[in-house]
């Protein structure tokens, strides 16, 4: 039989103990409290996506006083986000609809928790209510090539 120091019998229940830790608050934090993984609210075409439906030509529509969708598709050929600049109205709530033509990015707005990743072929959403005015930039935050920096714009608050 194989000796194991004492110090190393330590180390090894202080692993377990924490895996145990671990697997149990995942466990309650996605049935217990709902968390989940975000996943895509609609699977698209990336081959069609610049030519057919919403993000054909991508931008703000009004869905009512004080309600709008935000459709932004991401491209890396000429690495940039259409549309690269918005306005909205204070206290709007804006649900935001992203998606990407070519390959993996990411969406962060500034100074908001409005952050996730964008893949080809999947439509990634998230709602957010604007009530500060102000300039609010939004980046690609996944690396996508030679241009990644030049993928940027903002959303301006009147």
């Amino acid at each position: 039989m194989m000796h194991i120091d004492r110090l190393e019998k330590i180390y090894i229940y202080i692993s377990i103990a924490v895996l145990v830790i671990f697997t149990i608050a995942i466990t309650i934090a996605g049935f217990a409290l709902g968390i989940q993984v975000p996943s895509p609210s609609q699977l698209i075409d990336p081959n069609t996506v610049a030519s057919t439906g919403p993000y054909s030509e991508p931008g703000l529509r009004e869905l009512s006083p004080g309600n709008y969708e935000l459709y932004i598709r991401a491209e890396a050929s000429p690495w940039r986000f259409y549309p690269d600049e918005v306005t909205v109205p204070l206290n709007s709530t804006v649900t935001f609809h992203v998606t990407s033509a070519d390959v993996q990015h990411g969406f962060k707005l500034q100074d908001t928790n409005v952050n996730f990743m964008v893949l080809p072929g999947q439509e990634s959403t998230l709602t957010y209510t604007f009530t500060e005015i102000g300039d609010y930039p939004y980046i690609c935050t996944e690396y996508c090539g030679v241009g990644h920096q030049n993928m940027y714009g903002v959303l301006t608050v009147e």
